[in-house]
């Protein structure tokens, strides 16, 4: 599974789980909290209405009850009076976001047996013996007394009973106990319920959102990193640009940071080793003829094979010398990120300077150079590093080119689809070429395939430095065979 599927499953589970436990908490304790405020305020009310009953069950003599209605009772006193009254008001309240048309709370009486005396409810229980039930039996104790009981007339309800002792001097005269049915509350319930519910979906999808963007923001993060890490493990192209970390914030920027100095250090210990082990076979052979030629001039020779061996020793040095003095000039330039300072250059001007050094060359090889070119080509570059580069592509050319033949020289403007301008700088020599498949490889360093008839082989120096002084102007080198010969390109934005 991709990695930005396994953060959000997980994200999505952990909030998904965290969102139904709360969510479950919330909800299940609306009703019994509720039904504990209720019942909290039935207490009050219980011993508010016992202390206002105290008169009227002094009065109350044994089998008597109390009603408003004479005929049968000893009379109606203040709170059966008002308990009458209560039942035939009308209400209708808006309580928030409920409506309250009706008014729910029942009142009843016992005496200290436990016979009802008094009932505000219909139909009346007066009479009855509510002995046995546990409101009036505790609170008969001295106890407290409460209970919720499945109301008669509704089969889903409940109604909620709490009691109270009437009492006078010490003496207890009855129980009073106030009723009220649970589904008063329910559209408070139900409302408080659907509120948790509806936020909750909301705080539930606005989590998902932010984690959404939270693995996005991680997986493109990652993702930078990874490309990252496999363009540096990718074999480099020579000459080009190395990759670049990802900006990127917090930790993930500090790996980045370092995973990029990791690289420019693995990658220095590797291009020194490379290096080293290339310089050391390079120097081999010319290291093993000077040897061999100065073991034979300890011996009496003639004085041909004399002057013979010490030519070679001379041009060994001087390979020797080349060599070296390239390594220094490549990793001169390969130090550097940039051009310190870039000036208009005139690529024509510059062109025939490189020419009239090489004049001499030309004439002893006895190879012409085909080149006329009147219009001056202006460019921003480092005069003495393009001199560099032109002096080792002409010189590789001259050192191919077979005696009596010439070379192609041309400057051209050009232009890459929707690019920038390009001056292209090209030399075409006639001499055997180089086999198909080491074309891609000529400019790296060290790699020098030896063309047909050649008894020695170059170093690949001279192209590899052309190659860096190219990227360093930001341009390509292109090679291609020619078919007798090479044709080598420089493109230099212009």
């Amino acid at each position: 599974m991709l990695l930005g599927l396994r953060l959000f499953f997980g994200f999505l589970v952990i909030t998904g789980l965290a969102a139904f436990f709360v969510l479950r908490v919330f909800v299940t304790e609306i009703r019994p909290s509720v039904s504990e405020v209720m019942e909290d305020l039935l207490v009050d009310t219980a011993n508010l209405l016992a202390e206002v009953a105290v008169p009227e069950m002094l009065s109350l003599a044994p089998g008597q009850v109390l009603s408003a209605d004479t005929s049968h009772v000893a009379g109606p006193g203040t709170l059966a009076r008002a308990a009458q009254a209560y039942t035939s008001r009308a209400v209708d309240a808006q309580i928030w976001h409920a409506r309250k048309r009706s008014l729910d709370l029942r009142i009843l009486l016992t005496d200290p047996t436990g016979r009802v005396v008094f009932d505000s409810g219909t139909p009346a229980a007066v009479g009855e013996d509510y002995s046995a039930w546990r409101d009036v039996a505790l609170t008969l104790r001295g106890e407290y007394g409460a209970r919720t009981s499945p109301d008669p007339a509704s089969a889903d309800n409940s109604v909620m009973h709490v009691a109270a002792p009437v009492r006078h001097a010490g003496q207890l005269l009855g129980v009073l106990v106030v009723a009220k049915p649970l589904s008063t509350v329910t559209p408070f319930v139900r409302r408080a319920e659907d509120k948790i519910l509806w936020s909750g979906a909301l705080l539930l999808g606005a989590s998902l959102l932010v984690g959404v963007v939270v693995t996005l923001w991680a997986v493109v993060s990652v993702r930078k990193l990874r490309h990252y890490a496999q363009a540096v493990g990718a074999e480099p192209t020579p000459g080009g640009p190395a990759p670049r970390p990802p900006t990127l914030a917090g930790e993930l920027g500090d790996l980045a940071q370092a995973m990029d100095q990791m690289r420019r250090r693995l990658e220095g210990r590797e291009h020194l080793e490379h290096h080293v082990r290339a310089l050391t076979h390079e120097l081999k052979s010319p290291l093993a003829a000077i040897r061999g030629a100065a073991e034979l001039l300890q011996d009496e020779l003639p004085e041909a094979d004399r002057q013979r061996f010490v030519r070679q020793v001379d041009e060994q040095s001087l390979r020797l010398q080349h060599i070296v003095a390239q390594m220094l000039e490549l990793s001169k330039l390969e130090s550097l990120s940039r051009l310190p300072h870039l000036a208009p250059v005139d690529l024509v001007d510059l062109t025939r300077q490189v020419l009239a050094h090489h004049a001499a060359a030309l004439q002893q090889r006895n190879v012409t150079v085909n080149w006329s070119q009147d219009v001056s080509v202006i460019l921003p570059g480092d005069a003495a590093r393009l001199t560099l580069a032109l002096s080792n592509v002409l010189s590789n050319a001259l050192n191919h080119a077979p005696s009596g033949s010439s070379l192609d020289l041309s400057i051209s403007r050009g232009q890459t689809g929707s690019g920038p301008a390009l001056v292209c700088w090209t030399l075409r020599d006639f001499g055997p070429g180089v086999p198909d498949f080491a074309v891609a490889r000529l400019g790296e360093r060290f790699f020098a395939p030896a063309s047909e008839g050649q008894s020695t082989r170059g170093s690949g120096l001279g192209l590899a430095i052309v190659r860096q002084v190219l990227a360093l102007h930001g341009g390509q080198l292109h090679i291609e065979l020619a078919r007798p010969g090479l044709r080598v390109s420089l493109a230099l934005p212009g």
